[in-house]
This record gives C-alpha cells, structure tokens and sequence, in this order.
C-alpha cells in the first residue's frame, strides 16, 4: 500500500513516470536481469565500432606517414584489410583509441551523474558506421524521470566537460606530432574545419602556418572528432545536452527557445548545407522536452558552468566541419 501511494505521487508529480518505470526500478532483480540481457549489445556494438573506427584510423595513419591527404580509396582498402586481419590495422589504433576514449569519458560523465542523482541510466551505446570518422558517437538511455533542474543540469553537462577534459591531452600531443605540410589539403578529397581549441594549439606549435597546410596527426584528428562531438551535443535544443542546460535554466521557455536555436541552424546552411538538414531534423523531430516540475531556480554556481558550457560550445564549434574538395 506504501509502494503504491509513493508510485501515485509520482505520476502526480510527472506523467511520464510509468508504472513500467516504477517496476524497473522498484525491484532490483529484474533491473539486474534487464541489465545482464542488454549487456551482449552494448559489447557488440562496442567491437563493431572499434572495428569501422579502426578502420577508418588505419586510412588516417596511412596517409599521414605516407605525408598525402586522405584518400577515400584508402577507408575502402581498410575494409579489406579487416576482412584480411591483415596487421598493418594496428596503425589504426592512433585513431580509433583516443576517439573511443573520449566518447567513453562523455558518455560516462552522463552515466555517473544520473547515478549520482538516482536516475536510472544505460550503459554506453555505441553507433558504428562505415562513413567518415568510423562512428556516429555514442548515446545513453535515460530510463527514469529527472525532478529536478539542478539534476538535469548536472546530467547535461557533466558529458561535454568530461569530454572535454579528456580530449585535450591528445589535442596537444597530437598536433605536436603533427607536421607542416604546404599545399596538403588542395590535394585531398576532404577538407577539414578548423574549431578555435585546435587553432590555437596549432597557433603555438606551427606559429604563422595556415591551418591547411598542416598535416594532422591521427591522434589529433581523434581529438577533432571529440571536439564536433561536444559542439553539436551543447547545441541548446531539444533534448541535446544542450537542451538539457538550456531546460535547467529557462523551464517552459525551452521548446520556444530550442525551436528559434534551430531555426538559426538554417542560415548556417550557406556556408555548410547539412545545417539545413540538422535544423529540419531538430525540428520536426527534436523539440520535445520531458517536463520537469521544478520552480527552484539554478544556483549560482551552476550559472558559472552554465557560461563555462557555453565557453566549451565556442571552441569546439566548426562553421564547417568537413567540405568536400573540388
């Protein structure tokens, strides 16, 4: 009788809280067995990600010890490679293991705040891809309802500061390793943006150099990836970690908010076409909001991580992040 008047409360309190929800987490057992199920996909999808983001490192290292652009004849050959087990994939793993390791310490940073705060939480979910950078990201489900804005706001931040910190060490050593290479990207079938963190590293190690005329090292094209990860996730819209903040600070305001955040997505296409693509997406699909009944406002030094948040977004953000070369 306890249970279910707390349960009723609940529901009370947010409608999305289903008896479903209640269940999963009333009895330890089930959630443990729900756990153990799932386990085998979150590893599938782990190996098959190592793998297509191997993949994709080896065509990185490949072209840049052999000092040419990326070829996409050599992601092809990759794949052959791994049909092959073929050893020269381990030069692969300058790309594939800083990039998982990143993703790993974003999702995590989510992961540890909902458990932190009580809300049940996934682990890490994967999303291979044979396309450029070998991996859509990764994502965790969120299983339980938020109640507060200070909880939302710790779960949406703590992956992009996670991220971010994890990062930085293989920005630096990568561009380290790095080389000036007049004339590289002219002759390569992608040009890569450049975001403000990795400039201004590559300000201090080639001085003078234009950004097109160095070439990176695998490690630091891995740090890259981690930064277009974190910018896009900060985007404030919808459920995006973005979305999150942008919720813990303005509550009903946000969906209002996320859509005007989207709409200015589409000038950006100007410059960059998939901005269209991402704005009609964010959209028609990417507005909505789980409700969360909370008057408190966010604390002051929440505030603060909330500008440091918006600090990150500025120097992990790429006008365009990849253009094909003509």
């Amino acid at each position: 009788m306890a249970e279910k008047s707390n349960r009723d409360w609940r529901l009370a309190l947010n409608p999305s809280f289903t008896s479903d929800t209640w269940e999963g987490r009333s009895h330890s057992g089930a959630a443990a067995s729900r756990w153990r199920d799932k386990l085998w996909l979150h590893i599938l999808l782990f190996v098959l990600t190592v793998a297509t983001s191997t993949v994709f490192g080896t065509a990185l290292a490949s072209s840049f010890f052999g000092n040419r652009p990326l070829d996409l004849d050599m992601v092809g050959q990759g794949y052959i490679h791994l049909l092959h087990a073929d050893p020269e994939l381990r030069s692969g793993l300058w790309f594939s293991v800083p990039l998982l390791l990143i993703l790993l310490a974003h999702e995590f940073g989510h992961y540890f705040a909902c458990r932190y705060w009580n809300v049940e939480a996934s682990l890490p979910y994967f999303l291979p891809s044979p396309t450029l950078m070998g991996t859509l990201g990764a994502f965790i489900r969120i299983r339980s309802p938020i109640y507060t804005r200070r909880s939302l706001f710790d779960i949406g931040f703590s992956g992009p500061i996670a991220g971010f910190v994890a990062l930085l060490p293989f920005l630096i050593a990568g561009v380290w390793m790095s080389r000036a290479a007049p004339g590289i990207a002219s002759h390569g079938d992608f040009t890569f943006g450049t975001p403000l963190a990795l400039r201004i590293v590559e300000q201090i190690r080639f001085p003078g150099v234009n950004p097109r005329d160095i070439s990176l090292h695998p490690i630091a094209r891995a740090a890259w990836a981690g930064l277009l990860a974190t910018a896009i996730n900060l985007l404030p819209i919808g459920q995006l970690d973005g979305g999150h903040i942008l919720f813990a600070f303005f509550g009903a305001q946000h969906r209002q908010l996320s859509r005007w955040f989207a709409l200015m997505l589409i000038p950006l296409g100007i410059f960059y076409w998939p901005w269209i693509v991402w704005a009609a997406v964010l959209l028609f699909f990417g507005l909505r909001h789980p409700l969360i009944y909370d008057p408190a406002p966010v604390d002051a030094a929440r505030v603060k991580l909330g500008v440091a948040a918006l600090f990150i977004f500025a120097l992990s953000f790429s006008l365009i992040p990849v253009e094909q070369s003509v």
